[in-house]
C-alpha cells in the first residue's frame, strides 16, 4: 500500500468519526449511552482505565503510562486513585488544581503530555465519543440547554448529572436564532486536539508586562463593536482564551508559580466554582481539569507567602520524585536513545546499567540502619535481596528517607553524556567504561554543583565502576563456565546428593567403589562460601534447598541447574575459581596457543550469541576482565 492509499484511508476514517444532528437526536444517544454526558475528570479517568492495570509487587502499574514513565508506580497510583478516581466520582478533589511538584527531568511534563495525547485518541474511539453544541466557541456540553427548572427531573430519567450554564454566545443563539426551541439546536461530535485548540489548552507565563489576561479568558473584538453596538454583546467577543478552549478537557498551566498574580486569580473561582470571569459577562461555566507543574524551590517560596493562602487551599500537590530503580532507569535511557538516529552504534550490555547505578546512588539518602549502605539500598529498591536484608525491609527504608528522590543527577544530564560518548567515540560500539568516562568528564562542565557535591558524585562513579568490575568478571566467568557446563551440572548434582545425605543423616555412596562415606563437608562449604553462606547459616540454607527440592518433586517438576539462582551462582563461582588460572592465562595471552585460541573463540561466541555483545565489546570485555584478574 503506497502513501496516497494510506492517506485516502485516513481521510475515510476521519470522515466516519463525524456525527451531526439536533439536540433531540443527542438525547436519543444519551438515553442509550449515558456516559457521553460525563464530566472532564471522569472522562480522563475512564481513558486511563481503558488501557488496563496490572498488580505488581510494588503496587498497581497502569498500562497507559507504561510506555514512557518508569519506576514511579507509587506516584502514578496516587495520581490515578487519589486524584482522578475521586474526581471522577465528583468528590471535592475535582475542585482542586493538580500541581505536579518535583525536580527537573522527573517526568512531570511527560505525564501531562501523555494525558493530552491520550485524550486526543480517546475522543476518536466509540468509548470516548464527545458531543458539543455546533458552532459554540467553547464546544459546550449540549445538556446545558436544559432549563434549570427541569434538570432534576431530567437527570433522574436519563441517569446523568448536569453542571454548568450556557456560554454567552450559545445563550444568544438560543434566544435570537431558535426562539428557545432547544430541541432544534444543532449538535456535533467533536475530537479533542491540542493543535486545533479543542478540549486541550496550554498556558505558559511570559513577561507579565506584555502578557495579557486575554490569553486566558478571551478578548473583545474591537472591529465588531460598531456592528453590534456594545462590548457586552457576545458576538463582539472572542472566546478564544486557553480557559475557553480547554473546556470539556484539560488545561495545562506550565510553570504556574512563575505566573503573575493576576493570572492566578482566575483559577480561584474556576477551581472551586467551575466558572471564571471574562469581559462584561456573567460568570462563564467551564468543565476542565487544571494541571500545573513546578519545582520544589518555587513551591516552598509560594507557600511561604501568606497572600497565596486562598489559592494554596485549592491546590493538591503531588510530589513527582526521580525513579529509584536502576533497572527502570535503564528503560528511560533506552527510550531516549531510541528517539535518536544512533541505532547504528551498538551499546554493550551493562553500559547503560552503570550510568543508571550512578544516577540512582546520587538520589538515595543514607540509612541509619546498621549494615545498610547506598549500594545495598539501591539493590534492595531494585528487587534484589542483599546480605542481612530482604524486600520486606524496603518500606521501612523508604519511610525513614523523607524527600528521597527529590534531588540527585537527572536523566537529562546522563543522556547528554551518553550522547557525547555515542558521537565522539570513533567506533561502532560503546561500552560501560566509555560511558563512565563521559560522565566523569561532564562533571567539570556541571556548573551548578559545588566542590563537595562533585566529590560525592566522583565517589558514586567509583562505586558504579566497582560494581561493573564484578559484573564484567561474572560475564566472562559465565561464558567460560558454559564451555564446562557439563562439569557445572555434575558439581551441582554432587552437591545436592551431599546436602540430601547431610539433612537426612544418610551416608553417600561412592559411584566408583560403592563405599559408603560421610557427606563431603569440605565440598559443600567450598560451594556455599562462594555466596556468603556462613558456618552458622549452612544448616538453614541446606534445609531450605531440600524443601525446595521436595516442592518441585510434589509438583512433578525437575529440580535442575537453573532452578535455584543463588545455588547456580555458587556453582559457577566455584567452578570459575577452579578455572581462574586458565581464564587469567587465556584472557591475558598476547599470542595465544591453539588451545587458548579455541577457548577464546568459544567464549566470544557465547558472549555474542547469548549475552548481547558484538565482536568489538566482547573483545574489550575479555581484555578488561583479564586485566582485573591479573591485578
Amino acid at each position: 500500500m503506497d502513501v496516497l492509499e494510506r492517506l485516502q484511508q485516513y481521510r475515510q476514517r476521519e470522515k466516519a468519526l463525524a456525527w451531526g444532528g439536533t439536540f433531540a437526536d443527542y438525547l436519543q444517544l444519551l438515553r442509550e449511552r449515558p456516559e457521553i454526558g460525563r464530566l472532564a475528570h471522569a472522562r480522563i479517568y475512564d481513558m486511563i482505565a481503558s488501557y488496563g492495570v496490572e498488580q505488581t509487587e510494588s503496587g498497581k502499574r497502569y498500562n497507559f503510562f507504561a510506555p514512557e514513565i518508569f519506576g514511579v508506580e507509587k506516584v502514578l497510583e496516587r495520581l490515578v486513585e487519589e486524584y482522578f478516581h475521586s474526581a471522577a466520582r465528583r468528590l471535592d478533589v475535582r475542585k482542586r488544581i493538580l500541581l505536579l511538584m518535583g525536580p527537573v527531568s522527573g517526568g512531570k511534563s511527560t505525564i501531562v503530555s501523555m494525558i493530552k495525547r491520550g485524550l486526543e485518541q480517546y475522543t476518536r474511539s466509540d468509548e470516548g465519543a464527545i458531543y458539543a453544541i455546533k458552532g459554540c466557541p467553547m464546544h459546550e456540553e449540549p445538556l446545558h440547554l436544559i432549563p434549570r427548572q427541569l434538570r432534576e427531573e431530567f437527570s433522574q430519567e436519563y441517569g446523568v448529572y448536569i453542571e454548568g450554564n450556557l456560554c454567552p454566545a450559545c445563550s444568544l443563539m438560543v434566544e435570537k436564532e431558535y426562539q428557545g426551541r432547544i430541541e432544534s439546536i444543532p449538535v456535533e461530535r467533536i475530537l479533542f486536539s491540542e493543535e486545533k485548540r479543542v478540549g486541550i489548552g496550554t498556558f505558559s507565563p511570559s513577561d507579565p508586562k506584555s502578557q495579557d489576561i486575554a490569553d486566558l479568558t478571551g478578548s473583545v473584538d474591537f472591529s465588531t463593536i460598531a456592528e453590534y453596538g456594545s462590548e457586552s454583546d457576545p458576538r463582539a467577543y472572542r472566546f478564544d482564551g486557553e480557559l475557553n478552549k480547554a473546556n470539556r478537557g484539560i488545561m495545562e498551566f506550565q510553570e504556574m508559580l512563575k505566573a503573575d498574580e493576576k493570572f492566578l486569580y482566575n483559577l480561584l473561582s474556576l477551581s472551586q466554582e467551575g466558572n471564571f470571569k471574562a469581559g462584561r459577562f456573567a460568570l462563564i461555566s467551564a468543565d476542565e481539569m487544571i494541571v500545573a507543574h513546578t519545582n520544589e524551590a518555587e513551591y516552598r517560596a509560594f507557600i511561604s507567602n501568606k497572600k497565596n493562602e486562598a489559592l494554596q487551599s485549592r491546590i493538591i500537590v503531588l510530589p513527582i520524585t526521580y525513579n529509584l530503580k536502576a533497572s527502570e532507569e535503564v528503560k528511560i535511557y533506552h527510550k531516549l536513545i531510541a528517539q535518536s538516529d544512533m541505532q547504528d552504534v551498538h551499546i554493550a550490555p551493562y553500559a547503560l546499567k552503570v550510568a543508571a547505578m550512578f544516577s540512582i546512588l546520587s538520589r538515595l539518602k543514607e540509612s541509619r540502619k546498621q549494615g545498610m549502605d547506598l549500594l545495598k539500598k539501591m539493590k534492595l529498591y531494585d528487587g534484589e535481596d542483599v546480605e542481612g536484608f530482604k524486600q520486606k525491609d524496603v518500606k521501612e527504608l523508604q519511610a525513614e528517607a523523607e524527600g528521597e528522590g527529590m534531588s540527585g543527577i537527572d536523566p537529562r544530564y546522563v543522556i547528554n553524556r551518553i550522547s557525547s560518548a555515542l558521537i565522539t567515540k570513533d567506533t561502532t560500539c560503546i561500552n560501560a567504561l566509555d560511558i563512565l568516562r563521559a560522565l566523569k568528564h561532564g562533571l567539570d562542565q556541571h556548573t551548578s554543583i559545588n566542590k563537595e557535591e562533585k566529590e560525592n558524585l566522583l565517589n558514586y562513579l567509583a562505586a558504579a565502576r566497582k560494581e561493573y568490575d564484578e559484573m564484567a568478571k561474572k560475564e566472562v566467568q559465565r561464558a567460560f563456565v558454559y564451555s564446562y557446563e557439563e562439569s557445572a551440572r555434575t558439581l551441582f548434582n554432587n552437591y545436592l546428593d551431599n546436602v540430601e545425605a547431610y539433612c537426612n543423616g544418610y551416608k553417600v555412596k561412592d559411584p566408583i567403589t560403592d563405599e559408603e562415606l560421610d557427606p563431603d563437608e569440605k565440598l559443600m562449604r567450598s560451594i556455599e562460601e562462594q555466596i556468603g553462606v556462613s558456618e552458622n547459616a549452612k544448616k538453614t540454607f541446606r534445609e531450605e534447598l531440600l524443601i525446595r527440592l521436595s516442592s518441585y518433586a510434589r509438583q512433578g517438576k525437575s529440580f535442575d541447574y537453573n532452578s535455584h539462582e543463588r545455588l547456580r551462582e555458587a556453582i559457577e563461582k566455584k567452578l570459575f575459581t577452579d578455572l581462574k588460572d586458565i581464564v587469567k592465562i587465556t584472557t591475558s595471552a598476547k599470542t595465544p596457543d591453539p588451545e587458548q585460541l579455541k577457548r577464546i573463540n568459544a567464549v566470544m561466541e557465547r558472549l555474542i550469541d547469548s549475552h548481547g555483545y558484538c565482536h568489538v565489546c566482547a573483545n574489550e570485555l575479555l581484555k578488561y576482565a583479564g586485566s582485573l584478574l591479573n591485578r
